[in-house]
């Protein structure tokens, strides 16, 4: 099953997607928005399939899915909270800045708390008042939960998984060193993220296994390709070791958002990924392309992105048919 939250309100309006992201229908005698059906999943979610059933099967009215109509599938949340489980990612930004990573990193998940109040559509642009800051796209995949009980195992927390998306968690990178050296955690240097134009259901996910979504995640830059990271592989923590620990000590509201952190794949020596054009499976953000260009060459040639730049992250199935539909930003002036 696939949803989604039409513009429309400060929530958007909720509405069920065909499986080929053409067509949708209304879901609002079921439920108004996302976060209304999240409330209530348990009356919901059967009336939702019944809809999505019908709506395959033609005998429903539909209208036309345009993607750029989608916000957010939750324009507004909870709680975003954003997880670094692909590891590897982690070691290469330490090394390129010549520090030791704890051997706890590899067994205790990093997370951080953002900002849920407004998530940026799909297709909003970027806003970016000053290059300087170093601004930074994320190719991510995130989960959004029911209900998390404080202190569910990790079985409890797949359980809670009630869809899956794709994210740009955007990062003004060069505000990051002045944040984290107060101690406090990051606050400015994490503005507004996007997610997909649609939320799926993990049953509809032929790649969705163990708590991974598996398949490679697509980033392109300026219409260039940037990464095709696999999102199964190198994935030290799934999503319910990721949801446990941030339900070790609080419970999680219906309508939560955890993040996996940027899609990182080692080379096939163990070593730092090659970018496309040299055969490898390239980066999802910027910072790991910067980090690989200092680790081989003494510093970074690439810049971060700029006005007018224009950022595009999708995952397609076999037959090249996007599953989530696609985020595609451009960067603005503020």
């Amino acid at each position: 099953m696939k949803l989604a939250s039409l513009k429309g309100g400060r929530d958007g309006r909720l509405v069920v997607v065909s499986n080929d992201l053409a067509w949708y229908s209304p879901a609002d005698r079921i439920a108004l928005t996302l976060q209304d059906a999240l409330d209530d999943w348990a009356r919901c979610e059967p009336e939702l399939r019944g809809l999505a059933e019908s709506l395959e099967h033609g005998s429903v009215p539909k209208a036309r899915f345009h993607e750029h109509e989608a916000m957010s599938p939750l324009p507004r949340a909870y709680q975003w909270a954003d997880g670094s489980a692909y590891v590897n990612h982690v070691a290469l930004v330490r090394q390129a800045r010549a520090a030791d990573m704890p051997e706890s990193f590899w067994t205790d998940p990093l997370m951080y708390q953002g900002g849920s109040d407004g998530f940026l559509g799909p297709r909003d642009p970027i806003p970016l008042k000053d290059e300087a800051w170093g601004c930074d796209m994320e190719g991510e995949i995130a989960v959004i939960t029911g209900d998390v009980p404080m202190g569910a195992s990790r079985e409890e927390a797949l359980a809670a998984i009630r869809l899956v998306m794709l994210c740009n968690d955007v990062s003004l990178r060069n505000l990051i060193p002045a944040e984290l050296a107060k101690n406090f955690g990051f606050f400015q240097s994490k503005p507004a993220s996007a997610f997909s134009p649609v939320a799926v259901t993990p049953d509809a996910l032929p790649n969705w296994k163990d708590g991974k979504l598996h398949g490679k995640l697509e980033v392109e830059l300026n219409g260039k390709p940037l990464g095709e990271a696999d999102a199964g592989v190198d994935m030290t923590f799934d999503f319910g070791t990721l949801i446990a620990h941030s339900a070790k000590t609080r419970a999680l509201s219906a309508g939560s958002i955890i993040g996996s952190g940027t899609v990182s794949n080692r080379g096939p020596d163990g070593g730092p990924g090659k970018p496309i054009a040299q055969g490898g499976l390239g980066y999802s953000c910027l910072a790991e392309v910067r980090t690989v260009e200092t680790i081989l060459d003494g510093k970074p040639s690439t810049p971060f992105l700029r006005h007018g730049d224009v950022v595009r992250i999708q995952m397609v199935d076999a037959r090249r048919h996007s599953i989530f539909g696609a985020i595609e930003q451009e960067v603005a002036p503020a």
